[in-house]
């Protein structure tokens, strides 16, 4: 009666082995679900950080047109390696600003020089207050926002090259 008792710890590995396997063979879900998608903007008004560009504000996402929102960083190397795909946003029409997290004014400046400035405008978030209200949890991260000034779209990481199209007709679609 006690022989099955010998079975139980082979039958418990073969178990946790049959879970540590389905985990391994089934594709991990990667999609980042925004609470803010659908919503309203966050109230904000920013001073500008970079010269000749002004600051950016909620007020600026209500005129009616709809603009990606780009949160990003001079020291943050992901931001680098994505600028040529929002300077190709821009060239097909797409208007970007932009909010600087925790950013200096000389090297966002020297920044903009090696990259190349695809933003309208820019805002300075030294304490990543307004970042942290949008639910971003780090840089970069875009945003498609309407022209209401709701949130239609976030971006999580940079934008890639086969990500453009895709953003570019989430912001067409925005209306």
């Amino acid at each position: 009666m006690r022989r099955w008792l010998l079975w139980v710890p082979l039958a418990l590995f073969a178990a946790l082995l049959a879970v540590v396997a389905s985990g391994l063979f089934k594709p991990a879900d990667r999609v980042v679900r925004s609470a803010l998608v659908g919503q309203p903007l966050p109230d904000f008004a920013l001073p500008p950080i970079a010269p000749g560009k002004p600051g950016l504000s909620t007020a600026t996402f209500r005129q009616g047109r709809p603009r990606l929102l780009n949160i990003f960083a001079s020291w943050c190397i992901p931001c680098a390696a994505e600028a040529p795909q929002l300077l190709r946003l821009k060239a097909m029409g797409v208007p970007v600003d932009a909010i600087a997290i925790r950013d200096t004014v000389p090297a966002l400046t020297a920044f903009l020089r090696r990259n190349g400035d695809p933003y309208d405008r820019i805002g300075d978030d030294r304490q990543s207050a307004v970042q942290l209200a949008l639910g971003s949890s780090g840089v970069p991260e875009s945003f498609v926002i309407d022209g209401k000034g709701r949130i239609v779209l976030q971006h999580v990481g940079d934008i890639r090259a086969d990500d453009v199209a895709g953003i570019a007709a989430a912001v067409r679609s925005a209306r």
